[in-house]
């Protein structure tokens, strides 16, 4: 590839080069996680794989496998597709054949960041499929991600790992600050066979809170990044919310419920994002398995144990990465 080619100086943009793959591995995320409402992400190990080829022929291909398959568009209109182009014209450039081959593990609609991932795996292959000069530097990338998705609780963690604080500058961009996870926090994911939407469960929120709900909100935020870093001890009150997760019962019952037993059972347990899914931070490995029998037990309880899948992944401790790049 020639890393010296600019833009084209007639409006066009500038074809990026022919016979390129790109693969980049991206990790679902949990926003809101607890009294973080939109401020607080982390990143868990289960890694959607996305390769990008342009030798692909004169047309456009995508082939799913995994979550969506069978389920999400397979042309223009898809959201990886959509955000290559994107990318590549906000540079200057154009891919007009592109083949997408995605391996998906994240679950769609159940609040782990699958939208996030998916924005985040089109600007990192397209980045790479500029010529080395016209690419963005990692703070741009994390700028341009924000604006795409809308707000940077999922795509920070998604970026960068582990837990991410972020928050939005008076000019409107995004700040970040990674937040290293004690070793002996183990997460737990309870994910329904349900889905939720993020907009039906934005639109449950109320336009205004309380002094007091802020208050209590602020210093529990404060309190999780402690316990996540160095204090696990105190995940439990850690993870108490006042702004989001009460209003938003009423679209997933079954979470709820679910949530109110674990965390009456003395377990840090919050919905993962806008829900349904629903997780827990065990403060060491042997909680994790008790955790595990718990919800196997009340979803047993409930005649609801095949809507459910327990997952225990590893704190995403490493962000998106191109496994591999062919030019």
């Amino acid at each position: 590839m020639d890393g010296g080619t600019a833009p084209r100086r007639d409006g066009e943009p500038t074809p990026v080069a022919a016979g390129q793959r790109v693969r980049v591995s991206v990790p679902a995320t949990v926003g809101n996680v607890g009294p973080g409402f939109d401020s607080i992400g982390l990143a868990l190990d289960l890694r959607d794989e996305l390769t990008v080829d342009t030798d692909a022929g004169p047309a456009l291909s995508v082939e799913v496998a995994g979550e969506g398959a069978g389920q999400v568009p397979r042309d223009e209109s898809h959201l990886v597709v959509r955000t290559i182009r994107r990318t590549l014209e906000r540079a200057g450039y154009r891919a007009p054949a592109l083949h997408l081959d995605a391996v998906n593990v994240i679950p769609h609609g159940r609040g782990l960041g699958s939208s996030a991932a998916a924005i985040v795996s089109g600007v990192l292959a397209a980045n790479a499929l500029l010529p080395a000069a016209a690419r963005s530097d990692e703070e741009d990338l994390f700028q341009w991600c924000s604006r795409l998705e809308g707000h940077p609780d999922n795509v920070a963690p998604a970026l960068f790992g582990s837990l991410v604080v972020s928050w939005e500058h008076d000019d409107g961009t995004f700040g970040h600050a990674v937040v290293p996870v004690a070793p002996a926090v183990s997460p737990v994911m309870a994910i329904p066979t349900t889905e939720l939407s993020t907009e039906v469960s934005r639109g449950l929120l109320p336009p205004s809170v309380s002094h007091a709900q802020a208050a209590a909100n602020t210093g529990r935020a404060a309190l999780l990044v402690h316990a996540m870093t160095s204090a696990p001890g105190f995940l439990l009150p850690a993870t108490r919310d006042y702004l989001h997760q009460d209003v938003r019962a009423e679209a997933m019952p079954a979470s709820a419920d679910l949530l109110r037993t674990l965390r009456a059972q003395g377990y840090a347990t919050v919905v993962s994002g806008a829900g349904p899914s629903v997780l827990t931070l065990a403060v060491d490995p042997a909680q994790r398995d008790a955790v595990v029998h718990a919800v196997r037990e009340h979803t047993s309880r409930t005649g609801d144990a095949d809507r459910w899948t327990v997952r225990t992944p590893a704190v995403g401790r490493e962000g998106a990465r191109i496994e591999e790049h062919r030019d």
